[in-house]
């Protein structure tokens, strides 16, 4: 194909964190952007996820697209890392696809992802391998392309995968680079919660949420637009008060000691601030800051 490029460990935007690994591939076959210093996250599961796995997956990612520049990295195969790279697409994030085939149309595995691959690509994303055009996806080829999955990230996140599955592995290739692992609980009745459980038996930190992630990896965080625009649209007692909830919860009385505002006028900008979603009642007469 004409449009894949072949980097190798010397380019300038080779993945520096895929360099740091034992075993780094000495090359990679990339359609679309590939880029030196990325902030990546791999969603990794089982290819038969259940609706929970499905829809925990499409919580956690946007979440993440609302507040982080995360790049999410998966396989590309059937289950949760369609999901995984669905939804970063969905959300605006950059994702990256690793293969265990070529990156050519005619060796793409699974084939019914091919139009997937295509969205990535045209999204800002990239689909990479470290086989040719032309392989195909070998058994052997899906253990080894999974230490590039978590060769690439900071971390993985391992949602619903049987007791014995190519998501542990990545889990486990993870822990080896010294990277870090996370884990969707599940129901104690399903077989797609073994994985995942096991993980936070032997220490991985349990995810239900976005902020789970964010808080063990160092990734830059994006101020909330729509926070931005409404903070930008309150007058100056209410951005006066704003500022003094941001401490600390306070009382209508404390307010007005700090800021010889009226009673009635501290009462209004309240009354403004809270049905513009800025502030909340946390007492009897306790309002803080949302």
């Amino acid at each position: 194909m004409s449009d894949v490029s072949i980097f190798s460990k010397k380019d300038k935007n080779f993945p520096r964190l895929l360099t740091e690994i034992p075993s780094c591939p000495r090359q990679l076959y990339v359609r679309g952007e590939l880029r030196k210093e990325e902030h990546c996250l791999s969603i990794v599961g089982t290819r038969k996820p259940t609706r929970y796995g499905v829809e925990t997956a499409e919580k956690i990612i946007r979440g993440l697209s609302r507040s982080s520049r995360l790049t999410i990295v998966s396989g590309l195969a059937s289950g949760i890392d369609t999901v995984a790279h669905s939804e970063a697409v969905k959300n605006g994030l950059r994702t990256i696809a690793v293969l265990g085939s070529g990156i050519d149309h005619g060796s793409i595995f699974p084939p019914q992802n091919k139009n997937l691959a295509d969205k990535i690509v045209s999204s800002g994303g990239a689909v990479i391998s470290e086989y040719p055009e032309g392989a195909p996806g070998l058994p052997h080829h899906f253990p080894e392309r999974n230490r590039i999955i978590a060769g690439l990230s900071l971390g993985t996140l391992v949602v619903e995968a049987k007791e014995k599955s190519g998501a542990l592995i990545t889990a486990r290739l993870a822990l080896e680079q010294n990277r870090e692992v996370f884990a969707v609980p599940g129901s104690i009745f399903s077989l797609n919660s073994c994985g995942p459980h096991m993980l936070i038996k032997k220490g991985a930190k349990a995810v239900t949420a976005a902020d789970d992630i964010l808080e063990e990896l160092s990734v830059p965080v994006m101020k909330n637009l729509e926070t931005e625009k409404r903070d930008e649209a309150v007058g100056r007692e209410e951005k006066i008060i704003l500022t003094l909830l941001s401490d600390e919860p306070r009382s209508v009385h404390e307010i007005k000691g700090e800021t010889e505002f009226s009673t009635s006028g501290i009462l209004s900008a309240l009354t403004v601030l809270e049905l513009k979603g800025l502030v909340k009642k946390t007492g009897a007469d306790q309002w803080s800051k949302i």
